[in-house]
């Protein structure tokens, strides 16, 4: 149960992003994506750095692995498609939502993610879905698709209809999800610790973030709101976030955490109606009710698993 535990406050740290953007000074969305990978990428970076001096414990083995850290090709190539999606998430995301609005743009984002992590892990052969991850994906993936597309008071920017590069552009995000958890699971099949893996794509990527800090410039994040509102973004929904996340990772897989990392629009909802008082109507509680089923459904198909596994051992 602590893998989902520690999968489901990811999550809830994911999900503040919005509230947190919302109750900071205004700034240009590339120059906050960049500023929060930078900071805490880079102190992701300095966590794995310190996890990877001491000796690899046997309480975080890869999964059906030795416990060993390889750096070869493979591992090379999965760190930098790790630390490009990592990179490459932000930009997309916050074209979608610019584009189609942030219901819209954040539904196909994070609904996309978790089908494509699943469909590339079958394909891929690293392993098959099971008919629980199945239903619990397509009944979280509604919720949040209800949850999204529910009528409200803010209108899409595109005017009548659904822009098409917005919907791209989103779709990209969640590719670009998908891409870095497989690349953090890869890293762990390969003996990497959790916090390791995590910690050498966002160090990477919140290094790169530093130069195009510098390009676009920091504008209202100098001042002390803008200060604080970084530090929640980069120490708490990136460092902190992505120490839970990897540890689930190691544990639980790919395709399972994707699911479960989608109680993060169920955050942004419940912090939207109680801390920026925005209205939510009757079809979008709805949503909230169908993406929490797919949760638990999954969450009970895990301890089950679990389980049966104990009583044949």
């Amino acid at each position: 149960m602590r893998p989902l535990l520690a999968v489901l406050l990811a999550a809830v740290c994911f999900g503040t992003t919005g509230t947190a953007q919302a109750l900071g000074p205004a700034a240009d969305p590339l120059a906050l994506g960049a500023a929060r990978i930078a900071v805490g990428g880079i102190a992701l970076g300095v966590v794995a750095a310190l996890v990877a001096r001491r000796p690899r414990r046997a309480a975080d083995p890869a999964p059906g692995g030795p416990a060993r850290r390889r750096l070869d090709r493979g591992t090379l190539t999965a760190l930098a498609l790790g630390a490009l999606g990592v990179l490459a998430y932000q930009p997309a995301f916050f074209l979608g939502t610019a584009r189609n609005g942030v219901a819209v743009g954040t539904v196909v984002a994070l609904g996309s993610a978790p089908v494509l992590t699943g469909l590339v892990t079958w394909t891929t052969g690293r392993a098959r879905p099971d008919r629980t991850w199945l239903a619990a994906t397509g009944l979280a993936t509604l919720g949040v698709v209800v949850l999204g597309l529910a009528p409200g008071d803010t209108p899409v920017p595109a005017g009548d209809g659904v822009d098409l590069l917005g919907v791209l552009a989103s779709v990209g995000a969640g590719a670009a999800y998908a891409t870095y958890t497989l690349a953090g699971a890869a890293l762990i099949d390969a003996g990497w610790a959790s916090t390791t893996s995590m910690g050498a794509m966002f160090g990477v990527a919140g290094v790169l973030s530093v130069g195009v800090l510098a390009a676009v410039g920091g504008g209202g994040l100098a001042t002390p709101a803008g200060l604080l509102t970084v530090l929640w973004l980069g120490l708490v929904t990136t460092t902190a976030a992505y120490v839970l996340f990897g540890y689930g990772l190691a544990r639980l897989g790919a395709p399972t955490v994707a699911t479960l990392t989608l109680a993060e629009p169920l955050t942004a909802t419940v912090l939207g109606l109680a801390v920026l008082g925005e209205r939510l109507p009757a079809v979008a509680w709805a949503g909230l009710a169908v993406l929490a089923t797919g949760l638990v459904v999954l969450a009970l198909g895990a301890r089950a698993t679990r389980t049966t596994v104990a009583a044949a051992a």
